[in-house]
């Protein structure tokens, strides 16, 4: 048969897609200045008669392509960012030729299953009670205040309040209890949901960012506790165990703050730093980072689902909208219509297995330690304990830092970025992308000590 323009743009976008893949890992991680003065191409006014499909594809891969940032590539550190497993790029482009509106059951069968089978497989391997409840969202910060939301409507039902019916106005106090080294998502949430993130009671850490038992409050009923699984900047895990046993006692929520570091419990090796948050009430996390599924994708869990249901329930006009045959998507997330993210997260867990995930986690916290140990026989300092796939490097001064930074930035082998931890201006690595090889972490090492010994010579002369 005659293949149809619509073909022809399709297959167009395949290939070129595919050859973008093949290129990736080959060129500098940062786009060009040539790239990014094409950029400005795209900007022109809405022209009267629209472009054909192709033409369309073409014009996005030839300005677009050579303007990313190579994230899908194996030689980027920065943030917390993954790749996108080959299996889940296929799966994702199946599931947008699709096109479902993944809201209720009756609007895409196989959406909701997936998510079905995606939830019962992520609640058994991260270790949650049975009978756990998810949800599927844009990322960890809406996972966030999907899984608050569900706190503030469970402590207040508690006390009588109907906080979805009657919102803030009037209703009972409650307290919020998060570390120093609370992430900003989670203040966010807060913000978000009006329980204000300047009154939060902010509890002491640690010298790797884990919160500090003996500076807990006291802890009651109408207490919300938000704890990490994987400090964004040490990779450090609060003492989840000792802090659901008081909380539990108390009548306490905790929820824990795992974007990335909730992986880490797939891993049998890191049972010792895990220990304990599956006791909490609710989960936040992303599939983006170390699953390494396309963007956008996070994942909630609550651990009563009639908690989070009545949260989020879809009523009035979805009233009629049951769950007789089954978990109704819509009743568990913020959104209403929404893409099947599911679909991703199924295709990764189906593809990996429990081997492979424990194994993707293992190598790339195994690269982390590999970046550590070569930066530190050069003498510079490693300021946490490398547990998970975060490290932190100082190459002295803060200027001197600063600009080891902008010259791997700018050489493009690999890309960085810089924080500030406990005072000290550092480098930042995380590793979290399925296809770094030891190869990418040999030649990343080399650029930064490159770029190490170039500003060190320059900022100390005769050094």
């Amino acid at each position: 048969m005659e293949p149809t323009p619509a073909d022809r743009a399709l297959r167009e976008a395949a290939d070129r897609a595919i050859a973008y893949l093949h290129s990736v890992r080959d060129r500098p991680v940062t786009a060009s200045p040539e790239a990014l003065r094409r950029l400005d191409d795209l900007r022109h006014p809405l022209p009267q008669s629209g472009l054909d499909a192709s033409a369309v594809i073409s014009r996005l891969d030839e300005i677009g392509s050579p303007a990313t940032t190579a994230t899908a590539g194996g030689r980027y550190f920065g943030l917390v960012i993954g790749g996108a497993l080959p299996a889940t790029v296929a799966a994702s482009w199946l599931a947008a030729a699709w096109d479902q509106n993944a809201c209720f059951r009756a609007t895409s069968p196989i959406a909701a299953t997936l998510e079905d089978v995606a939830l019962t497989w992520l609640i058994d391997l991260f270790g949650l009670p049975s009978g756990t409840a998810g949800g599927f969202v844009t990322g960890a910060s809406m996972a966030n205040v999907t899984a608050l939301a569900a706190a503030r409507h469970a402590i207040l039902a508690r006390q009588g309040w109907d906080v979805e019916a009657k919102g803030l106005y009037g209703a009972p106090e409650l307290r919020v209890i998060v570390s120093d080294e609370v992430h900003v998502t989670v203040l966010k949430a807060l913000s978000l949901l009006g329980l204000g993130r300047d009154r939060v009671i902010r509890v002491p850490t640690d010298t790797q960012g884990r919160m500090r038992i003996d500076a807990l409050p006291a802890l009651d009923d109408h207490t919300i506790l938000c704890i990490q699984a994987g400090n964004v900047n040490t990779g450090a895990f609060d003492p989840a165990a000792e802090i659901c046993l008081r909380a539990k006692k108390a009548g306490a929520w905790v929820h824990v703050d795992g974007a990335f570091g909730l992986w880490a419990i797939a891993n049998p090796a890191m049972t010792a730093i895990s220990a304990g948050f599956a006791e909490a009430d609710s989960w936040a996390t992303d599939g983006h980072k170390w699953l390494n599924v396309p963007y956008d994708s996070g994942i909630v869990f609550v651990r009563n689902p009639a908690d989070l249901r009545e949260a989020m329930a879809a009523t009035a006009v979805y009233h009629a909208q049951g769950e007789a045959g089954g978990r109704e998507p819509a009743h568990y997330t913020p959104e209403s219509s929404r893409r099947a993210r599911g679909v991703e997260i199924w295709a990764a867990l189906l593809n990996l297995g429990r081997d492979g995930i424990s194994d993707l986690i293992d190598r790339t916290c195994r690269h982390a330690r590999a970046f550590a140990q070569a930066l530190q026989d050069e003498g510079y300092d490693i300021l946490n304990d490398v547990v998970l796939n975060q490290v932190l490097v100082s190459f002295g001064s803060p200027e001197e830092t600063r600009a080891v930074i902008a010259r791997i930035q700018a050489d493009g082998i690999c890309w960085c970025g810089g924080t500030v931890w406990q005072g000290r201006t550092a480098m930042r690595i995380s590793v979290c992308n399925w296809s770094t090889t030891d190869a990418d972490v040999q030649m990343s090492i080399a650029a930064m000590l490159s770029a190490g010994r170039q500003v060190v010579s320059t900022s100390r002369p005769g050094t």
